[in-house]
C-alpha cells in the first residue's frame, strides 16, 4: 500500500510519519485490494486535525479525527476507519453470499444487478453564478442542483449540507 502524508501548516516529522505509517498500514492486511491511503495534517491554533482517505478497489473510505494533540487525532481516526473498513467487508461479503446463494454452482450466465437506473432525466443546463444557483436550488426545494458556472464555463453541483449551508462541488483539474 502507498501512503502518502502531507501537513497543512505542520511540519510532518520523522517520528510522526513512522507512526502514522505504522498504523494506516495495518488495514493493508484487511482489506488486500487497498492501493493508497492520503493522510493530510493540518493545525489551526491549538487543534490538531487529521484525514486519512483509503482507496479500495474503485471505493473511498474516508475519516477525520481533531484533538490537541496529534498522536491521539491519528489513534482517534484510525479507530473510526477500523469501523469504516468493517462495516465495508461485511457489506461486500453479505453481498457475495447473496449472490452465491442466487446461483448454483456452476451457473455461468450473467449475474442480474442488485442496483440499477431506474429513472432517467434531462434538462438544459443554463449558466448562472453559484449565488444564482442557490437560489434556483431552494426554489425547486431539492437537494442539488446541476449548473454550468458561468465564470469558469464547467458543470457544477450546488446540494444541500445537514447543517443547513450549502456546499459546491467543480470538477478537478
Amino acid at each position: 500500500m502507498k501512503i502518502t502524508i502531507r501537513g497543512k501548516n505542520i511540519d510532518v516529522t520523522d517520528a510522526l510519519k513512522n507512526y502514522i505509517e505504522k498504523r494506516v498500514s495495518k488495514f493493508e492486511r484487511f482489506l488486500s485490494d487497498t492501493s493508497e491511503a492520503v493522510v493530510t495534517i493540518s493545525t489551526e491554533k491549538f487543534t490538531h486535525k487529521i484525514d486519512v482517505l483509503l482507496k479500495v478497489n474503485g471505493h473511498l473510505i474516508q475519516a477525520e479525527g481533531k484533538t490537541e494533540d496529534l498522536y491521539s487525532a491519528v489513534d482517534m481516526v484510525v479507530e473510526k476507519l477500523e469501523k469504516q473498513v468493517l462495516k465495508y467487508k461485511e457489506k461486500i461479503q453479505s453481498k457475495n453470499k447473496k449472490e452465491a446463494a442466487k446461483y448454483p454452482a456452476g451457473f455461468s450466465e450473467e449475474k442480474e444487478m442488485v442496483k440499477r437506473i431506474v429513472k432517467y432525466k434531462k434538462f438544459d443546463l443554463r449558466p448562472m453564478s453559484p449565488e444564482e444557483a442557490v437560489d434556483q436550488l431552494e426554489l425547486l426545494d431539492k437537494d442539488f442542483f446541476i449548473f454550468v458556472n458561468s465564470f469558469s464555463g464547467d458543470v457544477n453541483v450546488v446540494y444541500k449540507r445537514k447543517d443547513g449551508n450549502f456546499g459546491l462541488i467543480e470538477p478537478a483539474r
